[in-house]
């Protein structure tokens, strides 16, 4: 191991279990993490217990100092982080930080992001490159600077889009390999062998990935079955694509398409009561496989018409 990679001190910032994989890869590696700053508890839950982060969780079973700000101005909070004083700072999957934050160490910051900048900044890359039926995407390094995700490039690593991938299956291979990209941009970076690369990126070509919201999920069958198919895909299992369904909200999170021409307007469903449900899109029909009904448990096809009565 480098002097150099044993010697920089290095503070880390997340919060979900996305963030950890890195975190776990750095300590592999053998860096020095001098402190970990997440966000705070959370109450979660039927009785609203207050929920540490996954990556509060993870520095406590690692014994690593933590900090968890409200605020990230916090003169208190700013006066703790100086005293670590870190040379390089990382964050994977935290908050924006203000300029008086990310400014801080004589390195800088190294963001890891989702996607292949400059394409799908936001808040949601994963979700958005399945929703968009994109077949490649990856993870990217670079530095950050005030406008978010716009710093210059460090590394990044690409991957392929599986057709049976969802977000749940792209968010753990993304989540490894940006684990790696991490480690081996910081080897480079501290060692003086990285060379930053200005984003180049006309904006009318440039696909954005803002927060998921409720809506986002709102299934829309006066479009294509594949498109209806990729929404359902970006956003499985959470917070799951949804449609209204005999009076109440259906989930759906995995179907197949089936080219026909539907004999029912869109939004319209055909079933046997038995083996299939499918709702008819603007040019063929999406079958259902798995399923949960608004107040019921998520299950497949053949369990759900098992115990389902339809209204005649």
């Amino acid at each position: 191991m480098s002097d150099q990679k044993k010697s920089t001190r290095i503070v880390f910032m997340g919060t979900p279990d996305f963030a950890v994989a890195s975190l776990r890869a750095l300590l592999e590696a053998g860096f020095t993490i001098v402190g970990v700053v997440t966000s705070p508890d959370k109450p979660a839950g039927r009785g609203l217990q207050l929920q540490e982060s996954a990556v509060k969780k993870f520095a406590l079973t690692n014994h690593l100092p933590i900090l968890q700000p409200v605020k990230l101005k916090d003169p208190t909070f700013l006066e703790q982080l100086d005293q670590w004083k870190a040379d390089l700072q990382i964050v994977v999957a935290f908050r924006m930080l203000p300029e008086i934050v990310w400014n801080r160490p004589p390195l800088g910051t190294i963001n890891l992001h989702g996607s292949l900048l400059p394409q799908y900044r936001g808040a949601a890359p994963i979700n958005w490159a399945l929703i968009n039926g994109e077949q490649t995407t990856g993870v990217t390094t670079f530095l950050l600077k005030q406008e978010i995700d716009t710093g210059d490039i460090l590394l990044s690593k690409s991957l392929s889009i599986e057709p049976s991938d969802n977000f749940g299956s792209l968010y753990i291979k993304l989540q490894q390999l940006g684990a790696l990209l991490l480690v081996e941009t910081i080897e480079k970076y501290v060692n003086g062998q990285l060379s930053p690369q200005p984003q180049v990126a006309s904006e009318n070509i440039i696909k954005h990935a803002p927060k998921i919201s409720k809506e986002t999920g709102h299934i829309n069958w006066n479009q294509p079955a594949q498109t209806v198919l990729n929404l359902i895909r970006g956003l499985s299992p959470i917070p799951g694509a949804y449609t209204q369904f005999q009076g109440k909200q259906l989930k759906i999170f995995s179907g197949t398409i089936m080219q026909a021409t539907p004999q029912k307007n869109t939004g319209e469903f055909e079933t046997d009561e038995k083996s299939y449900l499918r709702f008819a899109c603007e040019d063929g029909w999406l079958c259902i496989d798995e399923m949960q009904l608004e107040g019921k448990k998520r299950l497949n096809i053949a369990a759900f018409l098992a115990g389902f009565r339809f209204e005649k």
